[in-house]
């Protein structure tokens, strides 16, 4: 820490600074909470961020403030406020800091001004302000803002009652010993790996076990949040481990729970792949959604006022939050019923469960689609045809197809090739060609849907579409087919894809683009997987044969996708964030 004896030493001694260190300006006068000054100074996640009486800068924007501190030195001085002449007449915070700030704004450089709620950040200007200053940083418990602003705000009915009023201070254990939030993230997935071998057991005692490391892993899943939100230790790691660890938890657990059953004599693979494939349909509606209308204009609709006008009433927030079954609800059910009952039932509530909560979020979406009136953006469009994970064979059918026009005709192509394609595997006889020729129709039909930019009212159910017909299709082959072990190996195939499709949506929300065309290629696009899986069940017909060759295509692409994710997510270019998960 250096002490400026003005606005032109201050950029001297910054300029000393090496280029890649963290800068912060702070006013000698400054009064506030300690954890104000942490919001501004030290979130790792922003370029440039601003509290009253501080000003920090990573080193991507250290050049700009350090221009910006230049032109604006003189003026400084003279006591002018540093603003462009089109934009407010002065900044509210009128000291060095923040005017840089508001300089820095006005050349282009985006800087984050954190919520401070109750905190104190403030310069005061004589004793009299400083005294009030003083008297009101007293009267507010930085530590207590600190643990509640940790808890994540919108969050489901049993983890904002049953986890958080405690695992904030498990957090803050972790910080004071120097825990970070990636150690705590892997600790939750080694205890639901463990919980998903003691399910394996097949045993009373085992399933019991399991339960309870299961409500353990989930402590642990929201401690690592609230260590990132108090610790503010957001990463590149942090964001691909938290975001993809939840479902290697909850899917490893299914697999733990079916083997299990198998030992206690009841074979459940199928329910435990079915209960997999309308979770990860579940929430490809969800992103497909949020990714085609984030930032779309005239982004309103009566039902979206309605839904606002619920949420002014305390007990409909808490009904639609259960409702959906998101992780905390869902977990509790899978872990009192896996130590209570059976397999077979947690999956049958599982089922259930996810089946009437799809219905519910898909129809208010739907909804909300129909009675908005909204322009959807190149960037909306293009969101959408990376989640659609569309193939060499589908781009090639949509490079030579002309674009059909129509309102809702792109989601209605894609929604018949995926009857064509699930009817074909369903109700075609088991390694008959015709379920190839209906894979042939659903790849040109997969072409058709996407050859013009998916920008209509209902543009965004395209990619659900494809993951049902894919997922369902593995699902059926495999639980039609009489090679042995033909749907556990299903079951990794599905694991394998389902990744690849959730790594695709964190790359998208952190800004940096989908995985690249060669992964997508290589890896065969959603067509080219459902017809190699259709083209294996016709031709692999005797015993063990399509296991095998759905193994060998699991572990194919696990490889690829995990390889590329690992060196993406460990990069430079990733975005620093913490993903706060989804409800569902």
């Amino acid at each position: 820490m250096q002490t400026a004896a003005d606005a032109g030493d201050a950029a001297a001694l910054l300029a000393a600074v090496p280029a890649g260190r963290r800068v912060a300006l702070v006013d000698p006068r400054f009064v506030g909470h300690v954890h104000a000054l942490r919001l501004g100074l030290t979130d790792p996640r922003f370029a440039a961020a601003t509290v009253p009486g501080a000003l920090t800068a990573r080193p991507e924007a250290r050049g700009a403030l350090l221009r910006a501190l230049r032109r604006t030195t003189a003026a400084v001085g003279a006591g002018a406020p540093v603003v462009a002449p089109d934009t407010d007449p002065a900044p509210e915070d009128r000291t060095v800091p923040g005017r840089i700030a508001v300089a820095l704004e006005a050349e282009g450089t985006a800087v984050k001004r954190p919520e401070l709620g109750s905190l104190t950040a403030t310069v005061p200007t004589d004793a009299g302000a400083r005294a009030a200053a003083e008297s009101a940083r007293d009267e507010v418990d930085d530590e207590a803002v600190r643990l509640r602003s940790a808890v994540k705000a919108h969050d489901g009915f049993f983890t904002t009652f049953a986890i958080s009023p405690y695992s904030r201070y498990i957090a803050r254990w972790c910080a004071r010993r120097g825990l970070t939030p990636n150690q705590v993230t892997t600790a939750s997935l080694i205890t639901a790996l463990v919980a998903a071998g003691a399910a394996a057991t097949g045993t009373r005692g085992g399933y019991v076990a399991a339960g309870i490391l299961l409500l353990v892993s989930f402590v642990l899943d929201c401690t690592d949040g609230q260590l990132a939100r108090y610790s503010l230790q957001y990463s590149t790691m942090g964001a691909w481990l938290d975001a993809t660890f939840d479902r290697a938890k909850e899917y490893a657990y299914y697999a733990g729970l079916a083997i299990g059953a198998v030992r206690g004599g009841d074979d459940v693979w199928v329910l435990a792949l079915g209960a997999m494939v309308l979770q990860a349909c579940r929430h490809v509606v969800d992103f497909s959604f949020n990714e085609a209308n984030h930032d779309a204009v005239a982004n309103t609709s009566p039902t979206a006022a309605l839904s606002d006008k619920l949420d002014s009433v305390g007990w409909t927030v808490w009904a639609r939050r259960m409702i959906v079954l998101p992780i905390g609800e869902r977990w509790a059910m899978i872990a009192v019923l896996t130590a209570l009952t059976t397999p077979r039932i947690v999956f049958y509530a599982l089922l259930v469960g996810c089946s009437l909560a799809a219905c519910y979020t898909t129809a208010g979406r739907l909804l909300r689609s129909l009675t908005r009136r909204a322009s959807r953006t190149d960037r909306a469009a293009q969101a959408l045809a990376d989640l659609a994970d569309s193939g060499t064979l589908a781009q090639g059918v949509a490079a030579v197809a002309p674009g059909l026009r129509g309102a809702f005709t792109a989601p209605a192509v894609a929604l018949l090739g995926t009857l064509v394609m699930i009817g074909g595997a369903l109700f075609l006889p088991y390694g008959s060609p015709l379920t190839v020729a209906a894979a042939v129709v659903y790849v040109v039909l997969s072409g058709l849907a996407v050859a013009r930019p998916l920008k209509g009212a209902l543009d965004w159910l395209v990619p659900p579409f494809f993951r049902a017909a894919e997922y369902v299709t593995i699902l059926v082959l495999a639980a039609r087919s009489d090679a042995p072990h033909a749907v556990p190996a299903a079951f990794g195939l599905v694991s394998a894809v389902a990744y690849h499709h959730y790594d695709t949506v964190y790359r998208i929300r952190g800004g940096t683009g989908a995985p690249p065309h060669w992964l997508v290629r290589t890896i065969g696009g959603h067509e080219g997987r459902t017809t190699l899986v259709a083209v294996l069940a016709a031709v692999l017909t005797h015993a063990s044969g399509f296991t095998t060759a759905l193994t060998a295509l699991a572990v194919a692409v696990a490889l690829v996708v995990l390889v590329e994710s690992i060196r993406f997510w460990v990069s430079s270019s990733a975005p620093a964030v913490h993903d706060e998960g989804e409800l569902a």
